[in-house]
């Protein structure tokens, strides 16, 4: 099934689910359509949990491009165990609630959370294992200069800046070169240090509300932002000692790949390195396009105005200067560097010139 028809009838669901949640009662009888959005609910719920986070995805792009639309005064159409008061407000805001009704396996944002921090672990285990038993003083050739011990150390850093920040729930930026790291002197117990710090800033966020204000260096102030941060940090670091190492960059799960992704996108225009370059790159109504072979999930990047704008589905403008397609792991690595575009991972259509231009920008 083609991404263009995925989002489109993600997109006529979502119109359904508002029409439904905002009709007033003497045009839909409450009742009957909890049975519709109960039934629907049930259909989903067959999918596996990778499709239903693909749906999840798509219904929120989707949601996005509703026009607002006021809820009922006593939306009793969905369910309360399901959805209903108190749901997010803005922006097309019954389809946004509606998520939870025809996606009853959808995480909530606590659940979300936990599993981030899980998958948090995971990988700097994966890395640990990695870097063990090899030679520190190994080049890591995706970030020239460093070698392993570096890379090591780098990943620990974070840690501890990030346990710094969440703990201490700050509301300015600490520097990151003012967090103790006690560092051990032999750069073989580098990775015990780093499991160990691992340990603590995940029981550090894993206690913490995921929409508890914190500082963060990125678009989102809150603890979530963190966590999200350190698995996109694990996931390029693995692939980094994997390539290091001589192996290939290990798998990345598609769904991770595509949150840091968003993640990316989202917080580099808070990144002078990459916001400063992007602004003056003179490609001014370019519009590249990824896509995931995998998963059919896309991302369309607009340049100018100073930077550029993105939006995940294929609902955005049109492409202009080319599409690129991979796995979604592959294109994260993209967007990092640590593949290049002419790798025969990649496929291109249109003028590769922006999305070179863009990848020099976007450098670290």
């Amino acid at each position: 099934m083609s991404d263009a028809l995925l989002s489109t009838l993600a997109e006529a669901l979502a119109e359904l689910v508002t029409a439904v949640e905002t009709s007033d009662d003497e045009d839909l009888d409450p009742n009957t359509a909890a049975t519709w959005l109960a039934g629907t609910g049930r259909t989903l719920s067959r999918l596996g949990a990778a499709d239903r986070r693909t749906l999840d995805d798509l219904l929120r792009e989707a949601a996005r491009r509703q026009a607002p639309a006021p809820r009922r005064a006593a939306p009793t159409c969905v369910p309360a165990h399901l959805g209903g008061p108190g749901g997010p407000r803005g922006a097309a805001p019954a389809a946004l609630t509606a998520l939870s009704s025809v996606l009853p396996g959808a995480p909530s944002a606590a659940d979300a959370h936990a599993a981030t921090c899980a998958a948090v672990a995971a990988h700097v285990r994966r890395f640990a294992a990695l870097v063990r038993d090899a030679e520190p003083t190994t080049p890591v050739p995706t970030c020239p200069g460093w070698t392993l011990a570096d890379l090591t150390r780098h990943l620990g850093a974070v840690h501890r800046w990030t346990e710094h920040l969440v703990r201490g729930r700050a509301t300015v930026r600490v520097p990151a070169e003012d967090v103790p790291l006690d560092l051990p002197a032999d750069p073989a117990a580098y990775a015990d240090w780093l499991t160990a710090g691992a340990d603590r800033v995940l029981t550090v966020l894993g206690a913490a509300d995921p929409d508890t204000p914190v500082w963060s260096p990125g678009a989102d102030p809150h603890v979530r932002h963190h966590a999200r941060r350190l698995l996109a940090e694990a996931v390029v670091h693995l692939a980094d000692a994997g390539l290091a190492l001589g192996d290939d960059a290990p798998p990345i799960e598609p769904h991770t790949a595509a949150d840091a992704i968003d993640h990316f996108l989202t917080d580099a225009p808070y990144v002078s390195w990459i916001a400063e370059p992007l602004a003056h790159l003179g490609r001014d109504g370019a519009v590249l396009r990824l896509t995931a072979r995998d998963t059919g999930t896309v991302w369309t990047l607009a340049l100018g105005g100073g930077g550029f704008a993105w939006t995940r589905g294929s609902g955005g403008p049109e492409p202009t200067a080319g599409v690129v397609a991979a796995d979604s792991g592959a294109l994260l690595l993209l967007l990092h560097r640590r593949y290049a575009a002419d790798d025969p991972r990649f496929t291109h259509t249109g003028d590769r010139g922006p999305l070179d231009d863009w990848l020099a920008a976007t450098a670290l």
